[in-house]
């Protein structure tokens, strides 16, 4: 854990820093916003923890124009409650009062170490999986993970890292789907001063910041063929060159790399390459989806009923037999974050001592029950059926977008699962949104569907 401290180190900020270096982080110090930027792009980091006294707007808002995803957690004396509203309200995700708690400094690290991320499994498809992860785990071998949106594959790639021998040193992941083409090469290899528009100062890549650790390249099978060329030299021969620079830079580290497409596929298409292909494929490990291993669907919903419930400050309630009967035969084609989803709107909207099947519900508060319980053949010809009534009168371009917009909601804003579903592009997809968007129409966010008003 790579701690961060952005305030002057007097009193109760040396006792806190003392407290998170006990605890086994390594402790980094700045003393402004300006100084603590320089050290991240420098030398990254795992949490920042910023004296409330200093503007943590100003951070919060330097590091989202900077694409640096590093949580921010703002600290002071407790009795400053105003200065703790301002502090989450400007983007900090937790409010530290000092003098510090030394069990709550340690949660709060303990928090940020397990990123919100558990992993369950009960199932033999899925133990097999892991038993080979954990075989290869303490080997430098390259390995790609692959499996269907919301199977679960950076908690695996994150498995992974934790019972390697770099367990201690960074796991840096980078969405290489999530990211504009145009700057994915600077987020990977970082940049130089002056490099282009925009480039204030250096700034250390994702290969960088990961030297010691392992770096998660995830949906690889967006990364652009010409960038695909520069990250193979850097796999082979372990060095990088950054934006603009004029001097290769060593680093040290282990990759692991995820897909939701067939890249063997991906490679006969030519939009993968061969080389880079094997050289990431040196062990494999297929994550099956969440309806191939049946024995984790109640396994996980109980632990997300569990979580929610503690995160919410709800009793815990279990689910009842019949909120079971419904998990257990629904299709779950988004996976275990589908499954995650469902079971967070149920914890908050049951009611009673356990939770039933009223509360079993679709993102767009429909119940489930029906789809659910009907045969396949009578799902299909009930949506047939509707989808022909529906395109009666509309122009094909009318339809695309409802199509894609339809989707994205069914994803809660999810690009990379609504491309997959459409068989499309995920860069056709984002052409279309912002066609859309310009044209002043509501477009999900990630995380998120529309409004109920957008669907007319």
């Amino acid at each position: 854990m790579r701690l961060l401290m952005i305030g002057r180190l007097n009193g109760e900020l040396v006792t806190a820093s003392k407290i998170a270096m006990s605890r086994g982080a390594a402790v980094t110090q700045a003393d402004g916003v300006d100084q603590g930027l320089a050290a991240l792009r420098a030398k990254g980091a795992d949490l920042v923890m910023i004296d409330v006294g200093l503007s943590v707007r100003d951070l919060v808002t330097a590091l989202e124009a900077e694409r640096i995803r590093t949580p921010v957690v703002a600290c002071g004396v407790s009795a400053d409650a105003r200065a703790a509203v301002a502090a989450i309200q400007a983007g900090a995700k937790e409010y530290i009062p000092l003098p510090p708690d030394p069990e709550l400094i340690a949660a709060v690290l303990e928090a940020v170490a397990a990123d919100g991320r558990s992993f369950v499994w009960r199932d033999p498809a899925m133990e097999r999986v892991v038993k080979l992860a954990e075989q290869v785990a303490r080997s430098e071998a390259s390995v790609l993970i692959t499996g269907e949106s919301g199977t679960g594959k950076e908690v695996l790639a994150r498995h992974v890292h934790a019972r390697s021998n770099r367990a201690a040193k960074p796991f840096v992941s980078v969405n290489c789907a999530a990211i504009p083409e145009a700057l994915l090469e600077s987020e990977l290899f970082g940049h130089e001063k002056g490099a282009f528009t925009g480039a204030v100062a250096r700034r250390i890549g994702r290969f960088e910041e990961a030297n010691g650790g392992t770096l998660l390249l995830d949906e690889i099978s967006e990364m652009d063929v010409r960038l695909q060329s520069k990250l193979l030299r850097a796999l082979q021969e372990r060095v990088i060159d950054r934006v603009g620079g004029s001097a290769p830079v060593k680093v040290d580290i282990r990759v692991l790399a995820t897909s939701n497409r067939n890249l063997v596929e991906e490679v006969r298409k030519g939009t993968f390459r061969e080389d880079l292909f094997y050289r990431l494929n040196v062990v494999h490990l297929r994550l099956p989806a969440l309806r191939e291993r049946p024995a984790d669907i109640l396994e996980l919903a109980a632990h997300f009923a569990r979580k929610y419930a503690e995160a919410n400050g709800l009793p815990a309630r279990p689910l009842g037999r019949a909120a079971q009967a419904l998990v257990r035969e629904n299709p779950w084609r988004g996976n275990v974050r589908e499954l995650e989803n469902t079971i967070h709107r149920a914890v908050l909207l049951g009611t009673g001592t356990e939770i039933g099947p009223e509360a079993i519900l679709t993102p767009e508060g429909e119940a489930i029950a029906a789809g659910a319980a009907a045969g396949p053949a009578a799902r299909a010809a009930a949506t047939a059926e509707a989808a022909t009534r529906g395109l009666v009168g509309r122009t094909v371009a009318q339809v695309e977008c409802d199509l894609i917009l339809d989707t994205l909601d069914h994803c809660l804003g999810n690009r990379t699962h609504a491309a997959k579903i459409l068989g499309i592009s995920i860069r056709t997809l984002r052409n279309k949104l912002n066609e859309y968007v310009g044209a002043g129409l509501d477009v999900a966010e990630p995380g998120s569907a529309r409004a109920a008003a957008a669907y007319g």
